[in-house]
């Protein structure tokens, strides 16, 4: 049985952040399924392009995943109001899951209370809430966590993620295949 990763997203996403992985993933064998908090399946990025997610947060938040990948953009300050992805990397963590978040989303990650003792990075606009972040790493991988900075980092972070959950030879293989 492949992987399944849950992707979540609300508008104001980052695009480039949400969708080099996604793809890489899915080129990789793993079944995503992007779930949005808002009321309609239609998510608008923060670059205005609007996307199709896959499903509502609440249709497959009680489905078994092996991964949760939170992408960052402005749209984490409505994933942060929201609160549910927080209760998923929470719950992620606990059965010890892959957790997977990449420039602010990290800061889903600290309300969860999962990067305490972890070595982490993320984007520089949130350094002053995640004073801890690693500053000098593109990815950085601590256990099941795996953390990015930002959309130059996002295929770095999606072969990374595909390593997780697949192993090295498999992301060499991606990666060859997508010429990175």
């Amino acid at each position: 049985m492949n992987p399944r990763v849950l992707c979540v997203i609300a508008d104001g996403f980052e695009e480039i952040e949400t969708i080099s992985p996604v793809d890489l993933l899915r080129r990789a064998g793993a079944e995503v399924v992007v779930a949005t908090i808002m009321p309609s399946i239609h998510v608008t990025g923060r670059s205005g392009i609007t996307m199709h997610a896959d499903a509502l947060l609440g249709d497959v938040m009680e489905q078994d995943f092996d991964l949760l990948f939170i992408p960052g953009g402005p749209g984490v300050k409505a994933l942060r109001a929201d609160g549910r992805a927080a209760q998923l990397a929470q719950r992620f963590g606990g059965q010890g899951k892959y957790v997977s978040a990449i420039c602010a989303a990290p800061t889903v990650l600290h309300d969860a209370g999962l990067l305490a003792g972890k070595h982490f990075t993320a984007h520089f606009s949130v350094y002053p809430e995640l004073p801890e972040a690693d500053k000098s790493e593109r990815v950085v991988r601590d256990g099941k966590l795996v953390t990015s900075r930002g959309a130059g980092t996002a295929v770095e972070f999606g072969l990374a993620l595909v390593a997780e959950l697949f192993g090295n030879e498999k992301a060499s293989e991606v990666s060859a295949a997508v010429m990175h």
